[in-house]
């Protein structure tokens, strides 16, 4: 069995409680007001569009990704630009707290969500993007065309609304969905399924209220789904002649020792809650937001082989049943609407593979990877990875719904991260274009070398039914499909050497 990270274990009493509170507790819209408005204009002052009675419940803000919308920064110009993109964050943080705290005010008056909440954003935005035209334009000597247009946003509902026609906005979306098409990669979970529509149960019944925890923002019973219902969908690729058919483990444990903060030194170097949600670490433990190479390369580690100080970081998963967590007035936690209590995993495997079609070479030291998208539920799923299932249903997997696993079976979570790397880069302006995942024949894409593949596996034994949900920035509801892993390789060159070797001569080492 495995245990929280500060209390006993569940009794299966309070598995039936937490439970029965979910289904309470599980209708996340936030704020019941009939208001549709378009956004991504660059014209000054509030987007632009009517607000509309369109009958749906409009739950969270939706801004363009300036971060995924400016692959091209020049490299003297991104500790600037990673700071304003850090700081837009923020402001929809904000800008999302002032909305929810005024639901009921909005309900009576909905032109109130333009004039307090979506104009002084879009103001905020477009001095960030402003700022960030003028880093650029004085590294490069040109600045960024389209800035303006990604200054506005809007509102959308959390529904399960149809996807749009090819070529056709989706009602509610602030903007056209975005991203680098990178497809998914091969290894465990690829090939993910959609929740939705496998299986007639969706779960249970929505319920009514704000949402669990009290918090009004997510997650709904409607997120979950019982993993029974789901059809088989996980197909690994096929091996084909000369593959790279050998495997590394690395043991760095479940994070028992509870390092926790709300940093991403990865997208948002130097900023303190650049995350705005909990992240468990495992691996260095000199990780934070203002962690250099060289903090890292002389950073402890928890991993069993001191050759491995990489840095393994996802959101923390809690159990939504009203218990506080000693973050419920901090950074990353209550501030930022993540509450509950913290789960310690059962279980966590790090597993480095190899490729289908051919051999892997060495990951470059310091080369960092995001898997996923923390924003996909406003940015669309051109970037997620997500990948949930349950012991003795991995064959099933969900990328859009929590799973409801049946009494025994424990919540599984799998990151099967890029494996694909462009030779020369260990990070980039967006922090995805210098990795790719493989093609559907297993081929890295032109101009790409194979690496081994981390697929990261973590286990939680939860009580069943729609309790619990991972951390996420506020205004993406706590939606499965924003879950996401990051990794930052600092294996020694001796050990990366052994992975290599092992993986490419078809043996499994430690």
């Amino acid at each position: 069995m495995g245990r929280t990270s500060r209390r006993k274990r569940s009794t299966l009493a309070n598995r039936a409680i937490v439970a029965s509170a979910a289904l309470i507790l599980g209708g996340g819209g936030l704020v019941a007001v009939n208001v549709y408005a378009s956004a991504g204009e660059g014209a000054s002052g509030p987007p632009r569009g009517e607000f509309q009675a369109a009958g749906r419940q409009m739950s969270t803000i939706d801004c363009p990704d300036a971060g995924i919308a400016l692959p091209g920064i020049p490299e003297g110009a991104r500790p600037e630009v990673d700071r304003e993109l850090a700081a837009m964050d923020t402001q929809i943080t904000e800008a999302y707290r002032q909305f929810a705290d005024r639901r009921e005010q909005i309900a009576r008056d909905p032109g109130l969500a333009g004039n307090a909440v979506l104009g002084p954003l879009r103001n905020k935005r477009a001095a960030s993007l402003d700022r960030i035209g003028i880093a650029v334009e004085r590294v490069s000597g040109e600045r960024p065309q389209g800035l303006d247009g990604l200054a506005g946003c809007g509102l959308r509902a959390d529904d399960e609304a149809a996807p749009p026609e090819e070529g056709q906005p989706e009602e509610g979306q602030a903007q056209e969905d975005q991203g680098d098409g990178q497809g998914q990669g091969p290894g465990e979970a690829a090939d993910q399924g959609q929740g939705e529509g496998q299986g007639g149960d969706q779960g249970e019944e929505e319920g009514e209220g704000d949402g669990q925890g009290g918090q009004g923002n997510g997650p709904e019973a409607s997120d979950f789904v019982d993993i029974e219902s789901v059809q088989p969908n996980a197909d690994r690729p096929r091996n084909r002649g000369g593959a790279s058919r050998g495997t590394f483990r690395t043991d760095c444990g479940r994070n028992e020792n509870g390092k926790f903060n709300p940093d991403n030194v990865i997208a948002a170097p130097g900023v303190s809650n650049g995350a705005h949600h909990m992240h468990d670490y495992i691996g260095n433990q000199a990780t934070d937001a203002f962690s250099g190479d060289d903090e890292l390369a002389a950073g402890g580690t928890t991993c069993r082989n001191q050759g491995d100080r990489s840095t393994y970081y996802w959101p923390v998963l809690r159990l939504q049943n009203g218990q506080d967590e000693s973050d419920v007035d901090a950074d990353g936690g209550g501030k930022d609407q993540n509450t509950g209590e913290i789960q310690t995993p059962s279980q966590v495997t790090l597993k480095f593979v190899g490729s289908p079609t051919g051999k892997v070479t060495a990951m470059p030291r310091f080369l960092r990877i995001i898997t996923g998208d923390a924003k996909a539920f406003t940015n669309g799923d051109a970037n997620a990875n997500a990948s949930w299932s349950c012991t003795g249903f991995e064959n099933r997997q969900l990328k859009d719904k929590y799973p409801i696993c049946p009494e025994g079976s424990q919540v599984v979570r799998t990151f099967a991260f890029q494996s694909c790397w462009d030779g020369r880069n260990t990070d980039s302006a967006n922090h995805r274009t210098h990795v790719a995942f493989a093609q559907d024949d297993g081929r890295c894409p032109q101009g790409f070398r194979a690496i081994p593949q981390l697929v990261q596996r973590i286990v939680y034994d939860v009580p069943p039914g729609p309790g619990f949900a991972v951390d996420s920035f506020p205004e993406q509801l706590h939606k499965p499909v924003t879950d996401h892993g990051d990794f930052i390789n600092v294996f020694d060159d001796r050990l990366m050497r052994k992975m290599v070797s092992c993986i490419n001569g078809g043996r499994s080492c430690r």
